[in-house]
């Protein structure tokens, strides 16, 4: 078994990035960056803190984060599973990645960042969904961001229906749910879901 050790290693394995690679970054929405952010219903959330990294999906109705200028992006923190993983990470260590989707399209966006949880009314009123808003919206500085090569959506032949999963071929969360803990009653928790899902989407 051979495990490399070092970024010089990896280096001489890889070679040099092409010119693309590198002029593609920046510290702001260029107009075109902009324009695939907003056209994105859905994100990965990274973030880091001292447990360990924690990486959360993100969807909304239409464009998933607000765009409030080049340089500043504010994602309204809808309702979950209330582990507030993502913001217990970032009230610690303000360090976050995100990758941006875009269906039908092979290219993805990634933006680093550092991130603020603010829970002022002034700013989550500004975001309503079916007359609620959110607790809290995170606040993104961005630091960089760029355009991702399109091979791994690609290779996935991600935006493909021929090639979706049948879901009643995969496991459910209520059986996942009674695997992980014994005597844990998945077939309710299944049933009451999509009900319980529709009045607590937002």
């Amino acid at each position: 078994m051979t495990v490399v050790t070092s970024v010089e290693q990896l280096n001489t394995l890889y070679g040099e990035p092409g010119e693309a690679s590198l002029v593609k970054v920046t510290d702001f929405l260029l107009p075109e960056y902009r324009t695939m952010i907003e056209a994105s219903p859905f994100m990965m959330l990274a973030t880091v803190g001292p447990e360990g990294l924690d990486c959360s999906p993100r969807g909304d109705a239409g464009t998933v984060v607000h765009i409030e200028d080049e340089r500043t992006l504010m994602l309204p923190d809808w309702r979950g599973n209330n582990r507030i993983d993502s913001l217990s990470n970032i009230v610690r260590d303000p360090r976050v990645a995100l990758l941006f989707l875009v269906p039908g399209s092979n290219t993805t966006m990634r933006l680093n960042g550092r991130a603020v949880v603010r829970i002022d009314e002034e700013l989550t009123s500004r975001f309503e969904m079916d007359g609620r808003h959110p607790r809290a919206v995170v606040v993104i500085s961005i630091e960089e961001v760029y355009s991702q090569c399109a091979r791994a959506v690609m290779r996935a032949d991600l935006w493909n229906p021929t090639r979706y999963h049948d879901p009643k071929s995969l496991p459910t969360v209520g059986q996942m749910l009674a695997s992980a803990k014994k005597g844990f009653d998945g077939n309710t928790y299944d049933r009451e879901w999509p009900d319980r899902a529709a009045k607590t989407m937002w």
